[in-house]
């Protein structure tokens, strides 16, 4: 004990492309040249009493999951931090991963399923008086995971714009049912010289109507609360940011933003609803407008659509739209026993212009304990904006019903299979599609899964041709801290959404080994 504690976990990654013009599993340098990739990533925490260290060794060798069209490699630290608590103030630096509020002004955060790594690399300090009020600050520049894997000699490579933020929150109970968690967060950053003569170029260029002196700082802030009362809890936030440059409509605009968003929830034994609202106006918060895509980003915006975990409704999950969003869900839960439920939700999201973007009318029924078999059923009905979602010019608006099933049968308490059945009426797209999988699970060592998705009738505006599988075979094997998995994976091409957050995914053919271990 006086020596502290050390520990760890590692995850490794493996795959090996087989090259498949048929689905258009070519033409990038892992299926034309290099045919295998790999990603690890490394970490060691130590503590001893106010003290802490952490440090992660991330390595990726000709990997596709940053870019998906290239081969990225990087080896180096990807994150670490020094912490040390002294009496009601505790100060970090190095790799901070922190948000304020929900995450709309700002979010530091790591996915490695989409490769993002958004940390803040700086100092964090964190003063805690009471249980009753909280106060933090940072300050640093954003992680740069570009030049992490491109050959840079900088030890910790990052953009260069720097960022200061500050949040303060409360708790406080106020009679016998009230409760509420009021907070406040502002955040600066300020352009660097580099990344102001770039602006300032692209602005040169516009025609002399939509020219303007850009800003090298922009400024921002949120205030937020959640109120408990009994069986209703309410949340609100509310965030705007200053005027500076950003890309919208094909060229810079100077414009400020702003984000309204709210969720109400109700709940009781057996019955409970939730409705949560969002609108957003050009709130986009980068380093500098001269980032794109997942580069670059600052914070992160709730999502009000659900993310579905079945095969074919994963498939088009809606992003956040940072420039022009109103959306609005709505969620009823009913549970008459401890063995049925059942569950509606709605989504609606438009542009603030009156475009359509989502569409989602959804329900399931879950029935459990019928004897050794759980059983699950329910639909989706789907309107989605291919065009804005997946940048696509030409693509038609899908619309799609796709019912679903699925049922495990317990043969004793170790041993289960699990069946789970989809399939999606759609003329848009890809066209009709099937998914079919079983899942074999022997508690607590092994998963063997199969599945097949199913093209029936590609659509006119399909690129593949004729009817197509898409096999899966997996399997898992678990013991004690580690976990081995290796898939052979087929699989068509589209768009990967984790929490919100969206990018493209080319088609993929090939196996795919991870290790997973931590101690």
């Amino acid at each position: 004990m006086a020596q502290g504690t050390l520990s760890g976990d590692l995850q490794a990654n493996v795959n090996f492309f087989n090259r498949d013009t048929s689905i258009a599993a070519a033409g990038t340098p892992q299926y034309d040249n290099l045919r295998t990739g790999a990603e690890s990533w490394l970490s060691l925490r130590y503590a001893q009493n106010d003290f802490s260290a952490f440090v992660r060794l991330d390595g990726f060798y000709n990997s596709n999951l940053y870019n998906p069209q290239t081969a990225y490699n990087g080896i180096g630290i990807g994150a670490f931090t020094l912490s040390k608590t002294i009496g009601e103030l505790t100060v970090t630096g190095g790799t901070i991963y922190d948000q304020i509020g929900s995450g709309i002004l700002f979010r530091a955060y790591e996915d490695r399923g989409l490769l993002i790594d958004n940390a803040l690399q700086g100092v964090h300090v964190k003063f805690k008086p009471s249980d009753y009020f909280m106060i933090k600050g940072m300050m640093g520049v954003q992680k740069s995971v570009a030049q992490f894997g491109a050959g840079n000699v900088t030890l910790f490579p990052h953009y260069d714009p720097a960022i200061k933020a500050l949040n303060a929150e409360g708790d406080f109970q106020v009679g016998k049912n009230a409760h509420f968690s009021p907070g406040a967060g502002i955040l600066n950053r300020t352009l660097d010289e580099k990344s102001m003569s770039a602006i300032a170029g692209t602005i040169n260029t516009q025609p002399l109507a939509d020219r303007f002196v850009p800003k090298y700082n922009m400024y921002a802030a949120t205030v937020y609360n959640t109120l408990t009362t009994g069986a209703v809890s309410l949340y609100t936030e509310a965030a705007y940011k200053t005027a500076e440059a950003i890309t919208r409509d094909g060229k810079l605009q100077n414009l400020s933003g702003n984000v309204l968003y709210g969720t109400l929830s109700f709940a009781k034994r057996g019955f409970a609803l939730n409705a949560s609202a969002k609108r957003t106006e050009n709130f986009e918060m980068r380093t500098s407008p001269n980032e794109v895509l997942l580069a670059g980003l600052l914070n992160w915006q709730p999502v009000v659509a659900r993310l579905r975990p079945q095969r074919l409704l994963a498939r088009y999950s809606p992003a956040s739209q940072n420039l022009s969003e109103v959306a609005l869900g709505g969620d009823a839960m009913w549970a008459p026993n401890e063995d049925v439920t059942l569950t509606l939700n709605y989504t609606h999201i438009n542009t603030l212009e009156g475009t359509k973007l989502y569409r989602e009318a959804y329900g399931d029924l879950d029935w459990r304990n019928l004897g050794p078999i759980n059983l699950q059923v329910g639909a989706q009905y789907l309107v989605y904006n291919r065009k804005l979602y997946q940048v696509n010019p030409t693509a038609r608006m899908l619309t799609a019903f796709t019912p679903f099933g699925e049922i495990t049968y317990r043969f004793n308490e170790k041993k289960s299979l699990r069946i789970e059945a989809e399939y999606m009426f759609t003329q848009d797209d890809l066209g009709p599609q099937a998914f079919l999988l079983a899942e074999y699970n022997v508690a607590p060592r092994w998963s063997i899964a199969v599945s097949d998705m199913y093209l029936v009738n590609p659509s006119d505006e399909s690129a593949i041709k004729g009817n197509k599988h898409f096999y899966q075979i997996y399997s898992a094997y678990t013991r004690g801290p580690n976990r081995f998995s290796a898939a052979y994976v087929r699989q068509v091409e589209g768009i990967n959404c984790t929490g919100g957050v969206c990018r493209y995914e080319p088609a993929f053919n090939g196996l795919k080994f991870t290790l997973t271990s931590s101690f």
